[in-house]
């Protein structure tokens, strides 16, 4: 995957999530020898076209897009000494379809995240739920406590320190496998282990309304198949990788959540323009994206010519 000379976008408005997604937006720039662009949209107020003769002040367009960009030149002081090319863009519009259209020149959009408890900001708001689903490449949510917590207690010019290792979902589908081979990409450019992480639900309360016994341990054994299968099959793209697999009991929000306690890197893969497939479906991405305790990486169902020799039975 080769994705040396596109930028990466990131989300500004002045709050401190956004900072926080800039300052490690930057770092990722740095480490990649990529462009930082800096974008932030704003809405003309609807009052602003009407035709009322009194009743409301004149509006002026021209000192709002003016505040913008003096917010955005103010962002990007955060970041200089990084030495990293800065572009940026202010645009008048909705926020999310700005950003959706800019990511089509991107390797990587970069947003941010209060963390525990939703995402928030002037720009970000609903663009939590439409972006990640709908971009046209990978998206990064940072949470603002990990921000604060790391990125502002280390130094700036470390550009590898900041992830210890990299750990992504799995389940069986084609985008999760998507996913795997994308996570097993960054973490072989920081230079990190890889782990590959299965959710099964606890399934011992669903024995009592089913007709006929289960054999759980079978099931479990079947899981376990179809996870080494995975990896033996990564490993083949990867053979100089770190790479280890688990397979852990528990929701996948929980699981994917812990494992962002203890990783720096987690990586969801999903279908794109239609929600998470297989066990990450629906209300687990928004679970694990306002619940994430570090960056978050959400890999759409782009095409990927290593899928070609991938087995049927994988996790």
């Amino acid at each position: 995957m080769t994705l040396n000379g596109r930028e990466i976008i990131v989300g500004v408005d002045g709050t401190d999530q956004s900072l926080g997604a800039l300052r490690w937006a930057a770092r990722e720039a740095k480490r990649r020898g990529a462009p930082l662009h800096l974008v932030s949209a704003y809405s003309v107020p609807i009052y602003a076209g009407s035709t009322f003769d009194v009743g409301y002040a004149a509006f002026d367009q021209a000192a709002l897009e003016d505040a913008v960009k003096e917010l955005v030149r103010e962002a990007a002081l955060h970041v200089q000494n990084l030495n990293v090319e800065i572009r940026s863009t202010v645009e008048t519009g909705d926020p999310s379809g700005v950003l959706l259209e800019l990511s089509k020149s991107a390797q990587l959009l970069v947003l941010g995240s209060r963390g525990r408890g939703g995402l928030l900001g002037r720009l970000l708001g609903s663009v939590s739920t439409a972006v990640p689903a709908h971009a046209h490449c990978p998206v990064g949510i940072i949470p603002l406590p990990w921000a604060r917590e790391h990125q502002l207690e280390r130094d700036i010019n470390e550009t590898k320190a900041f992830v210890d290792g990299v750990s992504v979902g799995s389940d069986g589908s084609e985008h999760s496998s998507v996913a795997m081979l994308r996570a097993a990409d960054e973490a072989q450019l920081l230079g990190v282990p890889l782990n590959v992480v299965c959710a099964v639900p606890p399934m011992a309360g669903a024995a009592s309304w089913m007709p006929t016994p289960v054999d759980f341990a079978n099931i479990y054994q079947e899981i376990a198949d179809a996870l080494n299968a995975s990896v033996r099959w990564l490993r083949g793209h990867f053979p100089d990788l770190e790479i280890t697999a688990e397979l852990l009991d528990g929701s996948p929000i929980d699981v994917l959540v812990e494992q962002s306690k203890r990783n720096r890197l987690v990586v969801m893969g999903t279908r794109g323009r239609g929600g998470f497939a297989g066990m990450l479906l629906g209300s687990t991405s928004q679970g694990v994206i306002h619940n994430s305790a570090g960056p978050l990486m959400i890999i759409q169902g782009f095409q990927d010519d290593r899928l070609a020799d991938r087995p049927e039975a994988t996790l």
